[in-house]
């Protein structure tokens, strides 16, 4: 049923990624799966790759099968038209999923739909002529709408099977009964299709149409699985709930070989979003001979802590976790359960490294602890991280610290501390006000409780609450001293920033603390884990380079192209390798990458490797193209750009990838290869397309060179006379006076701590 309106070509959509030759599931080889027939978990695509496009529609249909598994099954949620035609739309409304609010305007009814007044446009009004002219729409609002100008038509099973030409096919029956009230009969359409094309599962939330189509259907053929709903929602045909439907597996066994089940049915989450000890439900089943499919897969919806936004860790909780497998998960995001069959389960987290790059932790493993902690640091060792960081402030008398912000608010309560009146305005060193660390003394510092990084709050993703103000500060001493006797590390990486006005302006030293705390340390001793350096500010590099011979970083701060020769050679004067920002590798628009730069060939082809930064678990910090998974983000720049090492708060997810066996594989599966910088924004119409963006400019010499570091002065930073802490007398009862600019500047760090929780 092809509407005119679709004038996007299908090939289009095949150049997301590189066709390859399909490869059978490298996990299948590897160990015994612990599902009810002992073969790997089955892969089905909800609508297609729904997560991307429009559910049921072709380009969801099509992207699923070329980047998924090679048996990937296609889930069909099937609603009947009034002439009785089977169509795919996820819900028997149409109104989310497609545009026919503005087809047929105002032609809205209400229906009972289990015994509740529902008011929508349903299918049952319209016969298949009338849908022609309705088109598929994002009907999940916090994805993309940028292809809903595609004008996807609804499609009918059989053009499914026809235009797709899918592997397996799941039809789902969820409203049997409501359709029975219409007078068309779900019966009747499924022993016509299957009559034309290979049906191989038939799922339904109700008893009795299964019981009233198991004789028809041959169970080696066509596989019939029970659907289970809200463990306190009630089965329409049976008038228990699904709960107590659950705890009779063996009456269930009698018309239905599988069931289908939320995943917290099997891993419940408490209302706080922590996990709680798995059921026994998956070896009941498997004791009744029962399979089990898990439902409600999604990568961008938050997920329980646990998992540190990581789906890929959510899906290996399911078919690895040494005890059971479920025999198959229902997701939108079909890439991500291949990724986990074919490539992650089974993996030690000692296997061998697949691919050459480093990881290197950003504040430690700052996704699940605050930033520069012992918790953050133990937890980024145990991850398997290479390089260990330290960004180095300094306290009022000199004492250097790793914290992730010279802004003391950014990372910590002192915000709410008595030192909260030490809030000033330095433009050189940030817009707005700040408690900076170089205002208090190294003790005042020890008190504070440190606050983990929530920089996707305003998305409402907010990082591991119960570790919340967890772990301590520690000063570089402690960090050195805790790097040194880790064997599984190759070095730590020191950040020094504002050098120049810290000399200048605060009568610190951050060159000579930072090398004398590293030969205290006995970094400079032959045997010694490697040291990086590293700085956004060139003439830092350079005074570092004349007192030391330790291997040096030139972070570029600004999104960049590329670089000429001259600037390239100036850098390679000062540093080993550079950093650079994602967005300079993959400049995205709208959330979509626009294409790729020169910037890392440049760079590695004059001998300076290449880091990037920062990737983090969250989906939202991704773009469309990497499909909300970070370990596919990863991949592409290590596949595609050729990158040294990635900068990242979540250690674990970029040391699980190097380790997978799919990359050591002659052939790649395409489930792990690089996506293609550009191809997904192709897909967008014309109208859709977001406003185009100017090129990023080259790294130019003006950029890269600074003025020499100034002397260091005699005066130092002083409190104002008000602050107190360890060591002074609080202020009395009377009020002190104070100016308005100062009254602002305290409300300024007030607002900015609330943005923080």
């Amino acid at each position: 049923m092809w509407s005119s309106r679709c004038f996007f070509p299908l090939l289009t959509l095949f150049l997301l990624h590189s066709v390859v030759a399909l490869v059978s599931a490298q996990g299948s080889t590897r160990a015994t799966w612990k599902t009810l027939s002992g073969n790997p978990p089955l892969v089905i695509a909800r609508g297609g790759f729904s997560g991307i496009f429009p559910d049921s529609s072709l380009g969801a249909y099509n992207l699923a099968l070329i980047t998924s598994v090679p048996n990937v099954i296609s889930w069909c949620d099937v609603q009947l038209t009034k002439d009785s035609v089977g169509i795919c739309l996820p819900d028997v409304k149409l109104d989310n999923a497609t545009d026919i609010a503005g087809i047929f305007q105002n032609k809205s009814t209400t229906y009972l739909v289990n015994g509740v007044p529902t008011r929508g446009y349903f299918s049952v009004d319209y016969a298949i002529k009338d849908l022609s002219q309705v088109a598929l729409t994002q009907g999940i609002y916090s994805r993309t709408n940028k292809f809903d100008g595609n004008l996807y038509p609804i499609f009918t099973v059989e053009e499914l099977v026809k235009q797709v030409d899918p592997p397996v096919l799941w039809l789902n029956i969820q409203h049997d009964m409501f359709y029975s009230q219409h007078n068309l009969s779900m019966r009747n359409f499924v022993h016509s299709v299957s009559r034309k094309v290979v049906v191989k599962y038939i799922s339904s939330p109700e008893v009795s149409f299964l019981r009233g189509i198991a004789a028809r259907f041959n169970p080696n053929i066509t596989k019939l699985v029970f659907r289970f709903m809200g463990q306190d929602d009630m089965e329409p045909s049976t008038n228990q709930t699904y709960g107590t439907l659950q705890k009779n597996l063996t009456f269930i066994r009698t018309f239905a070989s599988g069931i289908i089940v939320p995943k917290s049915y099997i891993w419940p989450v408490d209302a706080s979003s922590y996990l709680q000890p798995h059921t026994t439900l998956v070896s009941d089943a498997h004791k009744a001979g029962l399979e089990v499919f898990a439902s409600d897969f999604t990568n961008d919806i938050p997920i329980s802590y646990n998992y540190s936004y990581d789906p890929l860790a959510e899906y290996l909780q399911f078919i690895d976790n040494g005890d059971f497998s479920v025999d198959g998960v229902l997701s939108d995001f079909p890439i991500t359960p291949s990724e986990a069959v074919g490539c992650f389960a089974h993996l030690s987290a000692n296997a061998t490294k697949t691919v050459n790059i480093s990881v290197i932790s950003k504040f430690g493993a700052s996704g699940d602890y605050p930033p520069c902690t012992d918790l953050a640091y133990n937890k980024a060792i145990s991850d398997g991280v290479d390089v260990l960081d330290c960004p180095v402030q300094l306290s009022k008398d000199g004492i250097p610290f790793c914290l992730s912000s010279i802004d003391l608010i950014e990372s910590s309560t002192v915000a709410q501390s008595s030192f909260s009146t030490l809030a000033t305005s330095i433009p050189e060193i940030k817009s707005g006000s700040g408690i900076f660390s170089f205002s208090l003394r190294s003790d005042d510092i020890r008190t504070l409780k440190p606050s983990i990084l929530n920089p996707y709050a305003k998305y409402t993703l907010f990082r591991n609450p119960k570790n919340k103000n967890a772990g301590k500060f520690l000063t570089l001493q402690d960090f050195l001293s805790l790097a040194k006797n880790q064997t599984s590390l190759s070095g730590v990486l020191i950040t020094v920033e504002h050098a120049a006005y810290l000399a200048g302006k605060a009568g610190l030293n951050a060159i000579d603390v930072v090398l004398s705390g590293l030969s205290k340390a006995g970094y400079d001793k032959p045997g010694a884990p490697k040291v990086l350096l590293q700085s956004s500010d060139s003439s830092v590099l350079k005074k570092f380079k004349g007192k030391s011979k330790y291997d040096l970083v030139y972070h570029i701060d600004e999104d960049v192209s590329d670089a000429d020769k001259a600037v390239v050679e100036e850098i390679k004067g000062f540093a080993d390798s550079v950093v650079v920002a994602k967005s300079s590798v993959f400049p995205e628009n709208s959330a979509f990458l626009t294409g790729s730069t020169k910037i890392v060939q440049t760079l590695k082809s004059s001998d300076l490797a290449v880091y990037v930064e920062i990737f983090n678990n969250e989906f939202v910090s991704q773009a469309w193209d990497f499909f909300s998974d970070g370990t596919v983000e990863i991949n592409s720049f290590v596949q595609g750009a050729g990158i040294d090492g990635v900068i990242t708060g979540f250690p674990k997810t970029a040391n699980r990838y190097r380790r997978n066996p799919c990359l050591a594989a002659k052939t790649s599966p395409p489930y792990m290869q690089a996506v293609k910088a550009g191809d997904l924004l192709q897909v967008v119409t014309k109208d859709y397309l977001p406003p185009a963006e100017a090129p990023l400019p080259p790294l130019t010499e003006s950029e890269v060179s600074e003025a020499p570091l100034p002397p260091v002065s005699n005066t130092t930073a002083k409190a104002p006379a008000s602050a107190s802490g360890p060591g002074t007398s609080p202020p009395g009862n009377a009020q002190p006076k104070v100016n308005i600019c100062f009254f602002l500047s305290i409300l300024a760090v007030l607002v900015s701590f609330l943005l923080l929780l």
